[in-house]
């Protein structure tokens, strides 16, 4: 089985309207809600893709209740831990008009120490299971800022591939913990290196602990570099749509290829697809079939002749 984490878990809610005015009254013509935060968003992905998938993370209160309860038509395995606050919201007011989203993020509950210690056994515990394990997205209040660094290392001394996605520090963190793979977006890593030229940053952000970098580069495709080789692949095309979870549908494609065994092409091939394929989906955490399967034969992937 695959094993996703989210500490920050939370109830995606989609506002859907015609356009969107700023300091107005704005009428909503559709609503959905699906269980989020970015490691749930891959184990659903990772689910509808046909692997075994299990996600722990934190979950409480009503917010908690609702997302766990649409968590289980999935396929998802709920291996969350529950805290005595209640899990975050996001909303995104996607404008149909102009094609652009909107979103608004919720901090989250604060983890006690003695919660804290019910995930770690829990993970520790579900760890002897994993194939491969994502670490991914914001931390909430109480759960210290080395945390991706403490889980990365506990999968390594268990024998499980580390692939993590998070920004700021506990990404700077956990990249000293030698992930097998970081997959940071552009703003990510220029924040951490200092640098605008994506392969100059991904280059940097391997030197500081990760065996291999793919950084999402948007509409633009994704930029892998590894101790094989540097790649880059775009989709054949722009498309128009919600690109809300499209960063967490590329994790996915990323981390199934990696447990098959897949080169590095044919991963970025899948990942790319997948992340075009959920801007024509509804909500984060899905992706349209039909995209996906029109695409995946079509993303052109381009072998660098520079070293990694």
């Amino acid at each position: 089985m695959i094993l996703t984490v989210t500490l920050n878990a939370a109830l995606d809610i989609t506002y859907r309207l015609p356009r969107l005015r700023p300091h107005g009254t704005n009428r909503v013509t559709e609503v959905s809600e699906r269980p989020g935060g970015k490691g749930l968003n891959v184990a659903r992905v990772l689910a509808s893709l046909g692997h075994r998938t299990v996600a722990t993370g934190f979950a409480g209160g009503g917010t908690g209740e609702a997302l766990r309860a649409l968590l289980a038509d999935t396929g998802v395995t709920d291996a969350l831990v529950p805290v005595g606050g209640a899990s975050r919201r996001t909303v995104a007011v996607v404008d149909e008009a102009g094609g652009d989203t909107t979103q608004l993020n919720e901090p989250g509950p604060t983890v006690s120490p003695a919660e804290w210690d019910a995930f770690l056994g829990t993970y520790r515990e579900l760890l002897g299971g994993a194939r491969a394990v994502a670490l991914c997205g914001s931390l909430p209040p109480g759960v210290p800022v080395d945390v991706y660094a403490r889980l990365t290392r506990a999968a390594r001394t268990a024998g499980v591939p580390v692939l993590l996605d998070t920004s700021g520090e506990p990404l700077r963190r956990g990249l000293a913990a030698r992930p097998d793979l970081a997959k940071p977006n552009a703003d990510e890593l220029a924040a951490l290196t200092g640098s605008t030229e994506p392969l100059r940053a991904a280059r940097d952000a391997r030197r500081r602990g990760a065996h291999a970098v793919a950084a999402s580069l948007g509409p633009d495709g994704m930029l892998a570099v590894t101790a094989d080789g540097v790649w880059q692949a775009a989709p054949p095309q722009r498309i128009a749509g919600n690109p809300t979870g499209a960063g967490d549908s590329a994790v996915a494609g990323l981390l199934s290829g990696l447990v098959e065994d897949l080169p590095w092409p044919e991963r970025l091939s899948r990942a790319v697809a997948l992340s075009t394929a959920t801007v024509r989906a509804p909500a984060a955490g899905e992706f349209d079939v039909a995209t996906y399967e029109e695409l995946l034969t079509r993303v052109v992937v381009t072998d660098h002749p520079s070293a990694a």
